[in-house]
C-alpha cells in the first residue's frame, strides 16, 4: 500500500523538489535579513553623523559587514540548485560549507575589529555627544541584530543549512556589539570615559565565544558529521520495515542542507532481484519518511547469514 501511494522513482528531478524548496526558503530569509540589517545601518549612519560616535560607527559597520556576508550564502543557496553532472556528481551544495568559512573568517575579523577598537579609545579615549541619541541607536542595532540572528539560525535549522546558521551567530555578535555601546554611552554619560573600551573588550570575548560554536559547526559539516539521534532514527525505521533481517552499516552525509544515506542491509538470500529491490525500495521510502532532510538513500542488500554460509564480500576484506 505504500508503495502504490508513494512509487519509488530513480529519477533525478524527483528529489530535488524539496532541496529547492529549502533555498528558497534560505533565500527568502537573507533577503528579509539583509533588509532589516540594511535599515539598521542605515539609522545609525545618521546617528554617527549627528554624534561622531567612533564606537557606534565601529557597529555600524559591523551591521553593514553582516548584511553582506548574506552575498557568499545566497550565491551558495543558487548554485545548491544546481544539478548534479559528471564532474559535480553529488551536485553543489558543498557550496554551502564554503560559505561557512568564509562567515566563520568574518566573525573572526569582525572579533579584531572589535578589540583594536577598545584598545585605541582605552589609549585615546574620546568624549561623545548626543548620547541619549547614540543609546536609541545603539537598542536599535541589538534589536535588530538579534531578531536577525533568531530568524536566521531558525531558518538555518529548519532547512539544514550549517552556514545560515553561523550566519546567525555573526549577526548575534553585531547584537553584542550594540550593547557595548549602549553601556558605553551610559558610562560616558556617569563620566567615566573609559566605560565604552572596557565594555568593548568584554563584549569581544563574547564574540570569541560565538566565534567558537559557528566555527565548530562548519568544522563538523565539512567532516560529515551527523547527529547520532539522526542514526538511531534511521536504523529503527529500516528495522521496521517486512523482509529485513537486520542493518548492517548505516551511514549519513550533509550536501549543502540535504541528507544522503548509504545503507546496507541483510535480507533472505531465497529472494529474487526483483524481491530484493522491492525491500530496498521500501527501505529507502522508510529513510526518507523518518530522517529529516534526507532526499536519498543507496541500499545494498547482503543475503542473510542464515542462507548464504560463505559472504561472497569476504574477498574485499583486505581492503
Amino acid at each position: 500500500m505504500a508503495h502504490m501511494v508513494k512509487p519509488h522513482s530513480h529519477e533525478a528531478a524527483d528529489k530535488l523538489d524539496s532541496a529547492m524548496e529549502s533555498s528558497a526558503e534560505g533565500m527568502r530569509a537573507l533577503w528579509i535579513s539583509l533588509g532589516v540589517l540594511g535599515a539598521t545601518a542605515l539609522f545609525q549612519v545618521v546617528v554617527v553623523a549627528l554624534s561622531g560616535s567612533v564606537a557606534l560607527l565601529g557597529d555600524t559597520i559591523h551591521n553593514a559587514a553582516d548584511a553582506l556576508t548574506a552575498l557568499p550564502l545566497g550565491v551558495a543557496f543558487i548554485l545548491g540548485r544546481r544539478a548534479a553532472n559528471r564532474r559535480f556528481t553529488y551536485g553543489y551544495g558543498r557550496a554551502e560549507d564554503l560559505a561557512g568559512i568564509a562567515i566563520v573568517l568574518t566573525i573572526a575579523a569582525s572579533a579584531a575589529l572589535a578589540a583594536y577598537q577598545a584598545i585605541e579609545r582605552l589609549l585615546n579615549p574620546q568624549d561623545i555627544s548626543h548620547l541619549s541619541v547614540v543609546a536609541v541607536a545603539a537598542v536599535v542595532g541589538f534589536i535588530g541584530n538579534e531578531w536577525v540572528a533568531r530568524y536566521r539560525i531558525r531558518i538555518g535549522r529548519k532547512i539544514g543549512s550549517a552556514a545560515l546558521v553561523a550566519d546567525g551567530l555573526h549577526a548575534r555578535t553585531d547584537g553584542f556589539t550594540s550593547l557595548a555601546v549602549l553601556i558605553g554611552a551610559g558610562g560616558a554619560a556617569l563620566g567615566w570615559r573609559l566605560a565604552d573600551p572596557i565594555v568593548g573588550l568584554a563584549i569581544t570575548a563574547a564574540i570569541l565565544l560565538v566565534l567558537k560554536d559557528a566555527a565548530r559547526e562548519v568544522f563538523r559539516r565539512l567532516m560529515d558529521s551527523v547527529d547520532p539521534a539522526l542514526i538511531d532514527t534511521g536504523e529503527a525505521a529500516v528495522n521496521d520495515v517486512p523482509g529485513v533481517h537486520a542493518v548492517t552499516e548505516l551511514r549519513m552525509r550533509w550536501i549543502g542542507h540535504q541528507l544522503r544515506a548509504e545503507v546496507t542491509i541483510e535480507v533472505d538470500g531465497d529472494l529474487n532481484l526483483h524481491e530484493a529491490h522491492e525491500v530496498a525500495a521500501e527501505v529507502e521510502h522508510a529513510l526518507i519518511n523518518a530522517v529529516p532532510r534526507l532526499t536519498a538513500a543507496l541500499v545494498h542488500t547482503d543475503p542473510s547469514a542464515k542462507t548464504e554460509p560463505e559472504n561472497p564480500l569476504s574477498k574485499l576484506a583486505h581492503i
